[in-house]
């Protein structure tokens, strides 16, 4: 549906000003637009299988009960099979009949990525969704066990060498869906194809975190050509601002300013949840924030031009041993 040219106006003017587009603001007005995107249907995912990684809180928790409540096989992926089995326990307390399984897998240990993908393309033979939603924000530099620096392990060279050690399942089910969840602070940051592993100048766990959001929102085009021949789409998204256990643990300060307008876990998680489950799918490579596409870039500075997308494609073929 195209959006009259007053309502595409208010829109912009709200996603760059950050605070009324990222916040509860941005959420509320948009959704009392005309032409905002319709919810999925009740029970639009059921008997599908879908996988959301960081499924133990948060974003993720959030994101696996959305799909529940549609009616999916939620494959919920933890580190900590306690705090997973909770969530797990609430959303089926919530949703009676949902049907959720857990799965173990640290998503920056490349090895064990490949354990549980091999596991659990052996188990599910048709998946219809992958949310990589798992992230990390470490206050020093560190390292994953096969030597990257943890903030690209975990939201970049993970998500894409389980995505590739499950494009079987997800092409035997007729072509299946792979939403990254990044953040608006990649707006702020270069493709940095020239330090991936952020081993120039003093670190920052922000600006690694941001750095590696801009890395998922540039590879995303480039792992939808090479998925494409599987009929696998890729969508990246931002949730805008929420209050997640990361930013009251690692951005204090930004929550006790924000924290009035900051969103809840389910309006952060909406746009993954939507992307996942809406009809048609989305067009393949695109970011993605309130349902809309984005633009990835809002200044010249932060546009990388083709030798350094290359540059950085090379990187990431080598670092998840893509042939």
């Amino acid at each position: 549906m195209t959006r009259p040219l007053l309502v595409r106006a208010v829109d912009t003017v709200l996603d760059r000003s950050l605070v009324l587009g990222y916040t509860t603001i941005g959420l509320a007005v948009r959704r009392a637009l005309p032409g905002w995107p319709a919810d999925p249907p009740a029970g639009a995912l059921v008997g599908r299988h879908v996988l959301v990684t960081g499924a133990s809180s948060g974003l993720g928790a959030a994101t696996a009960e959305g799909l529940a409540g549609l009616g999916a096989v939620v494959h919920m992926v933890v580190r900590d099979e306690a705090k997973g089995a909770a969530v797990a326990d609430r959303i089926r307390a919530t949703h009676p009949g949902a049907e959720l399984r857990l799965w173990r897998c640290d998503v920056a240990d490349l090895d064990d990525v490949r354990r549980f993908a091999e596991a659990f393309a052996a188990e599910v033979g048709e998946l219809h969704a992958v949310v990589h939603n798992a992230g990390v924000m470490p206050p020093t530099r560190t390292e994953s066990p096969q030597g990257h620096e943890l903030s690209m392990a975990v939201h970049l060279i993970g998500p894409v060498v389980m995505t590739e050690a499950l494009r079987g399942p997800l092409a035997a089910g007729g072509g299946g869906r792979v939403v990254l969840v990044s953040s608006g602070g990649m707006y702020g940051q270069p493709l940095r194809a020239d330090d991936p592993g952020f081993q120039r100048g003093d670190y920052s766990p922000t600006t690694s975190y941001a750095r590696s959001k801009r890395w998922q929102v540039e590879m995303a085009p480039l792992l939808a050509e090479r998925w494409a021949a599987d009929g696998i789409i890729v969508a990246t998204m931002h949730p805008g601002w929420a209050d997640t256990p990361g930013v009251q643990e690692s951005l204090p300060r930004f929550r006790a300013i924000t924290r009035p307008v900051l969103r809840d876990d389910a309006q952060g998680a909406d746009t993954s949840v939507w992307l996942t489950a809406v009809e048609p799918p989305p067009p393949t490579g695109r970011f993605w924030h309130d349902r809309v596409e984005r633009p990835t870039s809002l200044l010249p500075s932060t546009r990388p031009d083709g030798p350094t997308r290359d540059r950085a494609w090379a990187w990431l073929r080598d670092a998840a041993a893509l042939t």
